[in-house]
């Protein structure tokens, strides 16, 4: 991880993560002495009497009104986000892709111009150049990695810059140093999702970025059962993001915010592991005969590699690799695996693995999934907690035959 670059909330957090994942953002003593955040299960909150109302109304003073905008259990939630994130503010969503979509729609507005890079989540890219024409928003797609065209992409209307990293699938690193200067020298606004790599290998804000999105649904709840999401930064880019989130409705509920809390809480430890087990099965795939390419940051060979070492602390979860064969050796590769399952997502305590070509991409043809790189044999792996050497040995067996 590169030095801190000394803003807020920033100066302690490499020697106590651990610590505040457990306890940042809730009071000490809690309803009925609970030593977890309780569920607050109601959608309306009641006043004491009219100066109750005043004091909320006129003076600002915490309280909440109606379920869709806000909840404690939430708040709380958004508050840890926050500090670990080293972000003044945070807003939680349903989902990673309602915190992105609100966001967007937030800072743009007719006439407005956005540029992102193509390897941005498919979802994402979708949204930006085919919604927002709907809302005259233009769009400007840019090969990733090449910020010479992105700074010559930059129009005078320009509101952002968007980008993830690390990216789906091919893990690329997005130099936020570069992107920085870039971005001050145009006046144009950073967004990053930094679900892969999560506040634990990797803090956008403090290396300048203005706004980070996150899916909680992966690593941060970390236990593949709920969904939700996102957007943090600067406190007065997130109010307006939470004002539109209030009117559209997005509200992630109570006991999915409490399911959240539960899983930061061992969210360190569970990314260390991952972190760890990742490059032992990146290393292991890297000099396996049947292997053809392998995407991991923290292997040397990755284009990105001094980036990602000045920027991260580990490399994540989620190797990504190219067999040899065919469309049919990657079916029989997949079929003969026993501990790794088959799905999707990434980020919780079960190992998955996903087939883009058949699974994201099925609706595109072979021609056009391989211009974006979405070979026949590509997989993505998104390891769990589970023993290294047992997933090693589970992939080893679907590789052999």
């Amino acid at each position: 991880m590169a030095k801190s670059s000394g803003k807020k909330g920033s100066r302690r957090i490499n020697q106590d993560l651990s610590t505040r994942s457990v306890h940042a953002g809730e009071p000490r003593r809690k309803y009925a002495d609970s030593i977890t955040t309780p569920i607050i299960q109601t959608s309306t909150f009641t006043f004491q009497n009219s100066r109750h109302i005043e004091d909320y109304t006129k003076k600002g003073k915490e309280h909440f009104e109606y379920g869709r905008y806000g909840n404690p259990t939430a708040k709380i939630a958004e508050k840890r986000l926050a500090d670990l994130e080293s972000a003044e503010d945070c807003v939680v969503f349903t989902s990673g892709m309602s915190a992105i979509t609100t966001t967007i729609l937030t800072l743009v507005q007719s006439g407005d111009h956005i540029v992102i890079t193509d390897d941005s989540y498919k979802k994402t890219l979708e949204f930006c150049r085919s919604y927002l024409k709907q809302f005259g928003v233009d769009c400007t797609i840019v090969p990733f990695g090449d910020y010479g065209i992105l700074e010559r992409a930059i129009k005078k209307n320009t509101r952002f810059i968007f980008s993830e990293s690390p990216t789906n699938p091919y893990l690329n690193i997005f130099d936020l140093i570069k992107i920085k200067k870039i971005a001050d020298k145009h006046n144009v606004l950073t967004l990053i999702d930094s679900t892969f790599a999560t506040p634990f290998n990797q803090r956008p804000i403090e290396f300048g970025m203005d706004l980070v999105l996150q899916s909680c649904t992966k690593y941060l709840a970390g236990h593949n059962d709920i969904l939700a999401g996102a957007v943090l930064g600067r406190s007065e880019l997130v109010e307006k993001i939470r004002n539109l989130h209030k009117s559209m409705g997005g509200l992630i509920d109570p006991h999915c915010c409490y399911l959240l809390l539960r899983g930061l809480k061992t969210f360190p430890l569970r990314v260390k592991k991952q972190n760890e087990t990742a490059l032992q099965v990146a290393e292991f795939l890297e000099s396996h005969p049947r292997v053809k390419k392998v995407y991991y940051p923290f292997l040397k060979n990755h284009p990105h590699y001094e980036v990602a070492k000045e920027q991260m602390t580990g490399g994540g979860g989620v190797v990504s690799f190219d067999i040899k064969g065919s469309i049919n050796d990657a079916k029989r590769f997949m079929d003969r695996l026993q501990l790794c399952y088959i799905g999707p997502s990434l980020g919780g305590v079960e190992t998955l693995i996903t087939h883009p070509a058949l699974v994201s991409y099925y609706d595109y043809s072979r021609k056009e999934r391989y211009q974006l790189g979405i070979t026949d044999t590509l997989f993505r792996l998104a390891v769990g907690i589970e023993d290294a050497q047992d997933i090693i040995d589970d992939i080893e067996h679907g590789l052999k035959k």
